[in-house]
């Protein structure tokens, strides 16, 4: 049973200790509400359900400010490979600002998301497919002026398009693919491996690929085991 509050005078008869012992514990609980918003707020802490918006069956509700990032994301893809593949060696100073600018700005939406609370499925979507399309731009590059080792870009690209058929089967099937923790380590080791070939650091770039796609296989092994585990059961929805 929950104890009344204190009245002034009980108030009076606490002692120093006690009040201070309770001030403690009032600035502990601030202070992990604050971290908890900044976790919350920069994508760190993942914890908990899905919003309900992104979940299979809602509208996909395009007109957001964070899916407004996310197109342009797309849009930029575009403008990346005409620069890369015009430049000649594919060192192209625009080029690799463009890549950075679509890599980093997927922060971006994911804190516009939870700043304004404008969830969508249609930004549960589009966000992961923009990023592979990135990595899949990025290979082709490098695969083409020769930047990086071709087979490990070739595994790296043939695990992209596996995924994107992953996803796309469970899609029909009414459940997502949930991102795990390696799939996420993965992702900047990548992308640092194809930002590295297209600036000219060769073994800083095979060095990160190959991390990269230690990482990313390692993922994807997960994501099957988790495919044929919800094939076998009920169908449960769960975040991308």
């Amino acid at each position: 049973m929950a104890q009344p509050p204190l009245n002034d005078d009980a108030k009076a008869r606490r002692t120093p200790r006690e009040a201070g012992q309770d001030a403690v514990a009032k600035a502990q609980e601030t202070a992990e509400r604050a971290r908890l918003t900044f976790r919350r707020l920069s994508g760190l802490d993942r914890s908990g359900p899905p919003p309900p918006q992104t979940l299979p069956g809602q509208p996909l509700n395009p007109w957001t400010i964070p899916n407004a990032i996310g197109f342009v994301r797309l849009a930029l893809l575009p403008v990346f490979l005409a620069f890369a593949f015009s430049s000649g060696d594919g060192v192209s100073r625009t080029a690799v600002i463009i890549f950075a600018i679509i890599a980093w700005s997927d922060y971006l939406d994911g804190i516009a998301a939870r700043v304004t609370g404008q969830y969508s499925r249609m930004g549960a979507l589009l966000d992961p497919l923009v990023d592979r399309l990135l990595i899949i731009s990025g290979v082709a590059v490098c695969w083409y002026f020769e930047l990086l080792p071709r087979w490990a870009l070739a595994i790296l690209v043939a695990r992209e398009l596996f995924m994107i058929g992953l996803v796309r089967w469970g899609l029909r099937r009414g459940f997502n693919t949930k991102v795990n923790w390696l799939g996420r380590a993965g992702v900047w080791p990548v992308m640092g491996a194809l930002f590295a070939g297209m600036v000219g650091w060769p073994t800083v770039g095979e060095i990160s690929l190959y991390i990269g796609l230690v990482l990313v296989l390692g993922s994807t092994a997960q994501y099957v085991r988790e495919a044929r585990r919800m094939s076998r059961g009920p169908q449960v929805s769960s975040s991308a």
